[in-house]
């Protein structure tokens, strides 16, 4: 179920917004109430330093050589409050070596538990200490050598870290309290930021529904940059699609037309040959030839269906090479009898971006007609200019008149009647080329007859 649930782009991005602001947060308030305890703690640690340093000031020896303290100048009244979170403290022996101990009125009759290690000459050592009563302590010492004294004296100043804890209570609950308000104007902005984000997809769906319907033919209007790519190559999907579709509405009229005569024919023939016994005699001929043109037509249709089809599918490889030499073999063995010098020219690393068959029909064509052609000689060659394959055939026959070459690409037409052939040939070739989006072009040969450029997309 939850898995279904974040197929949702707006349920994704939302939770992963969430999820990473929470988290930010809640780094950033424990950073945050870390920080303030520090910079809190440093700060009684100054203020205790302070009154170390007015006790020290206040410290003086009696003539026994033990250290003493007029209480009555320190200048913070919780000195001599009992149990006021103050305290101070000395450790010392006089100079007879008896061990002496000064401490505040707030203390009573409790003693500081100072640790075992006496601090050295003039250092500042910072302990958390307990009291015997429980009270948490920060404790601060220094150690000092007075003139007379057997010994160092230890003195403490301490205070109770209970306002240090309610105060980092207060800014905790406090810093709680805006990061909670900061996460939901988080939230509101996540949401508001997602679904103005997401808007152009939806819009891209209604436009998609009214396609679908039939409201429109294209998706309209403009999108973000991020989604117009999208859009654009959906336009031209469905421009595409049109194209085809209209193209194979043509070809199913021009198929029925081509049928057609070939059909009315077959029909006459059977009338005729149903009351004549001459016509009866003829009729397996006529059924043949017929035949042969109705299988001539349907040829040249699927050929385009199948250019039409392989056009919309990417990733196809033929070589360029095998299919030039088997054709030349083919030609070289159609026409042995006229003795014609055939050779193809062609990179083995060339290769054409469609299928096999379209590119042996397309070069069979040419390769057939320029035999038919050439007085001694026909050569293939190839080259590829950026995207595009460059074949070109040549033969030293007669040529075509440049004024005549665009009527040479009509379908059905043929200039020269002495030679076999139904005048579908050129106009086959250009119809696949188109289909793959390239060209045919006549033009004057080196070999001094026809030269036919076939232009095709190179894989």
């Amino acid at each position: 179920m939850a898995a279904l649930k974040l197929r949702s782009l707006r349920r994704r991005l939302l939770v992963v917004t969430l999820l990473t602001a929470g988290l930010t947060l809640v780094a950033s308030g424990l950073l945050l109430s870390a920080l303030f305890r520090e910079h809190v703690r440093q700060q009684f640690i100054e203020r205790l330093t302070a009154d170390l340093d007015q006790v020290l000031a206040r410290l003086e020896v009696d003539p026994q050589g033990l250290p003493s303290v007029d209480a009555a100048k320190l200048s913070d009244p919780r000195w001599t409050r009992p149990h006021s979170g103050l305290y101070w403290q000395v450790d010392g022996a006089g100079a007879d070596g008896k061990p002496g101990l000064l401490r505040s009125r707030s203390l009573w009759d409790e003693d500081l538990a100072a640790p075992q290690d006496m601090p050295g000459q003039g250092e500042l050592h910072v302990h958390q200490v307990v009291s015997q009563r429980g009270e948490p302590l920060l404790l601060i010492e220094r150690s000092l050598q007075a003139d007379g004294a057997a010994g160092p004296w230890r003195v403490m100043v301490a205070a109770s870290t209970d306002p240090l804890a309610r105060a980092a209570e207060r800014f905790d609950k406090a810093l709680a309290g805006a990061l909670l308000i900061l996460l939901l104007l988080l939230c509101t902005g996540a949401a508001l930021q997602v679904t103005l984000g997401l808007a152009p997809l939806g819009r891209l769906r209604l436009a998609l529904a009214a396609l679908r319907d039939g409201q429109t033919q294209r998706l309209e209007g403009r999108y973000p940059s991020e989604v117009q790519p999208l859009v654009d190559d959906l336009n031209a999907l469905l421009d595409r699609q049109a194209s085809t579709l209209e193209r194979a509405r043509a070809q199913a009229g021009n198929l029925a037309h081509a049928l057609k005569t070939p059909l009315t024919i077959l029909g006459q023939g059977a009338t005729q040959a149903s009351a004549s016994d001459t016509a009866r005699a003829e009729l397996p001929a006529l059924v043949l030839d017929q035949v042969q043109v109705a299988r001539r037509h349907i040829d040249w249709h699927l050929a385009r269906a199948r250019a039409a089809a392989a056009q919309g599918s990417g990733g196809l490889r033929t070589p360029l090479q095998p299919v030039a030499e088997g054709l030349v073999r083919v030609m070289q063995k159609v026409h042995a009898g006229r003795h014609l010098s055939i050779r193809a020219d062609v990179d083995a690393r060339l290769a054409f971006a469609g299928e096999s068959q379209d590119l042996q029909e397309m070069l069979g064509n040419l390769l057939d007609n320029a035999c038919k052609a050439a007085r001694s000689q026909v050569l293939v060659s190839a080259m590829q200019t950026g995207r595009h394959l460059r074949v070109t055939v040549d033969d030293d026959g007669p040529g075509i008149p440049t004024d005549q070459m665009a009527q040479a690409l009509a379908r059905g037409h043929r200039l020269d009647e002495t030679t076999p052939g139904s005048g579908l040939g050129l106009a086959i070739v250009q119809e696949l080329a188109t289909l793959y989006e390239g060209t045919v072009e006549l033009g004057v040969s080196a070999l001094g007859g026809l030269l036919v450029l076939l232009v095709l997309p190179a894989a």
